[in-house]
């Protein structure tokens, strides 16, 4: 008994102690519940691109749910639609939920989060992203695209390279970004996709910067003891000549037992540090290798065949890893643009690929109304569909009834002294009349007929031959007077045989030419371009600046436009012309 009795005061005092210094529990009133849920979006951001070349992607949705007294509900959905929903939380007050929706198709998306809590009151949070179409090789034989667009990702593969160093972003030819050198700094990729391949060659663009005296720039070699096999891959490098006034740039290919050497001399010679960008390919096939700038020939030779045996890397703006032997290290240089193709290219197909990437808009009308460029949507006016598969590159726009897109020149970049265009046209006459590419002031006189010319420029089409024809016209404005390019009918065209034509026209500082299917239809002289009041690119009508004489929308289709800020010679509209076919 006294052993129990001894044993049950022990515990009262053990459990008495523990309680030492700690309130007991008692229930706290968690007071008014004053404002709806707290909901953030952490991914996807807003505007967010899903780049993937699967038809139907995956993303990862990270959100988060915080109320101040307690969450009754959230719904997670994507374009109206549910796809998840929650109403048991372990935590009363905060909800930290990552989603996997495996069902994102091409085009754009709104997520919603919606969140209500026991009060009723609610918050709902939307963000819009896209997923972009699979990407598709532009060129013939393309097996290799990095545009450099803020992240060093392959396009084809949409892989991303691994680096070394610290490389940057710059300005590129386009607008956007390039690859910017630094000391010790480069990419690679795995050279696989060149294995077997019996022709290579390489298009980009470069902004040559000299602080190095020499580098590497595209080199494909083994490794070897002394970093220095040229019996095998290639290498393009650049070296200091002309007691370092010029770099002077050369190609060395190897053949399995031997190397060749493509060395330009004087002609391969660039100066440094203009701020220019500068164009250089050069093809490698089993019978010659050949070396560009800008699109002309610098250096031609005769070559056996390129071996590609131990070659593990593709190096980009450096020797390293495996081509040292001579210092041609990293390059500080900016560079944009690089394509790589298991084709030996003609000297015209490099020339029409420099000429479209100095372009300052470019649509394919491949599902979207987009500016490839700059990545700016068009504003939509009206219900212009897709003629799918039928377009000269794929898809098309196709017009209907007050319907058009309109940019922003706050958001393209398009007006200059001189300016053209280059666009195909599937003409459909269904509209006797009708504007094309118009960008003109506002008639604030006539805000029911616009028909301001004194700036700006209209292309535009009116039946002729009693209705058999239709006849394409431009008119600028100097500023002060409008001037008419009026091919007569050299300009006409047939609107009934279903194929498509192609359309340029060109604005210089003292003429202008209109040119239909690479023939030049009319040619004048006028005072030049004024852009004054010209804020808003129309295509495919008249509207909403030009309407005065009933040029409205066009019902045609459009394919492959391109604008450009310089006046296009009649050699480079023949270039686009002919890639059309």
């Amino acid at each position: 008994m006294i052993k129990y009795f001894l044993i049950g005061i022990i515990s009262v005092a053990f459990f008495a102690s523990c309680n030492v210094g700690i309130d007991p529990i008692s229930p706290v009133d968690p007071g008014a519940d004053e404002s709806a849920p707290q909901i953030t979006v952490n991914f996807p951001p807003e505007g967010y691109e899903l780049q993937t070349n699967e038809a139907i992607a995956s993303i990862t949705i990270d959100f988060e749910v915080r109320d101040d007294i307690e969450i009754g509900t959230v719904s997670l959905k994507v374009d109206g639609a549910e796809i998840s929903s929650y109403s048991e939380f372990i935590d009363y007050r905060v909800f930290l939920e990552k989603y996997d929706y495996d069902n994102v198709t091409t085009g754009n998306h709104v997520l919603t989060v919606e969140a209500t809590d026991l009060d009723g009151k609610s918050s709902t949070v939307s963000v819009n992203f896209v997923k972009a179409p699979p990407y598709v090789p532009e060129y013939e034989g393309e097996i290799f695209y990095m545009p450099f667009n803020n992240e060093f990702r392959e396009m084809n593969s949409l892989t991303l390279a691994s680096s070394f160093g610290t490389p940057g972003f710059g300005d590129g030819i386009q607008g956007g970004t390039a690859y910017v050198g630094a000391t010790d700094s480069y990419l690679t990729f795995p050279s696989s996709i060149l294995d077997g391949a019996a022709a290579v060659s390489a298009t980009f663009w470069m902004k040559i910067d000299d602080s190095m005296d020499r580098a590497g720039i595209l080199t494909v070699a083994p490794p070897a003891d002394d970093n220095n096999d040229r019996t095998k891959g290639f290498r393009f490098f650049r070296e200091a000549s002309n007691g370092g006034a010029t770099q002077r740039f050369k190609l060395n290919a190897g053949d399995g037992t031997a190397d060749s050497w493509f060395d330009g001399a004087e002609a391969a010679d660039v100066t440094p540090n203009t701020g220019e960008w500068v164009h250089f390919a050069f093809t490698i096939s089993d019978t010659e290798g050949v070396v560009y700038i800008n699109g002309e020939v610098v250096k031609q030779g005769a070559f056996e065949g390129i071996d590609w045996t131990d070659c593990n890397v593709i190096s980009i703006m450096s020797g390293a890893p495996n081509w040292t032997g001579w210092s041609h290290l990293s390059d500080g240089s900016s560079m944009d643009e690089l394509r790589l193709f298991n084709t030996a290219l003609t000297q015209e197909e490099i020339q029409t690929i420099m000429l479209k990437e100095k372009s300052t808009l470019y649509m394919g009308f491949d599902g979207n109304y987009k500016d490839a460029i700059t990545a700016t949507k068009a504003t939509v006016v009206g219900s212009p569909v897709f003629d799918y598969g039928r377009g000269v590159v794929r898809d098309a726009y196709k017009g209907a009834a007050d319907t058009y897109l309109t940019f922003s020149t706050e958001n393209v970049d398009i007006q200059n002294d001189e300016f053209s265009a280059s666009f195909w046209l599937n003409i459909n006459d269904a509209t006797d009349r009708a504007g094309i590419l118009v960008m003109g002031p506002e008639d604030t006189a006539n805000p029911d007929a616009q028909n301001d010319r004194t700036s700006g420029f209209r292309f535009f089409r009116e039946a002729s031959n009693d209705g058999a024809t239709q006849r394409f016209k431009l008119n600028v404005g100097d500023g002060s007077a409008d001037t008419w390019f009026d091919g007569g009918e050299a300009a006409d065209a047939d609107p009934s045989t279903g194929e498509w034509v192609h359309f340029a026209f060109t604005i210089g500082a003292t003429e202008a030419r209109v040119y239909i299917d690479g023939v030049e239809v009319k040619q004048g002289t006028f005072n030049g371009i004024d852009w004054t009041g010209c804020d808003i690119l129309s295509i495919m009508s008249g509207a909403p600046r030009f309407t005065g004489w009933g040029h409205s929308s066009d019902l045609s289709m459009m394919d492959e436009l391109y604008l450009f800020k310089k006046a296009l010679t009649a050699e480079e509209v023949m270039l686009l012309k002919n890639d059309g076919l």
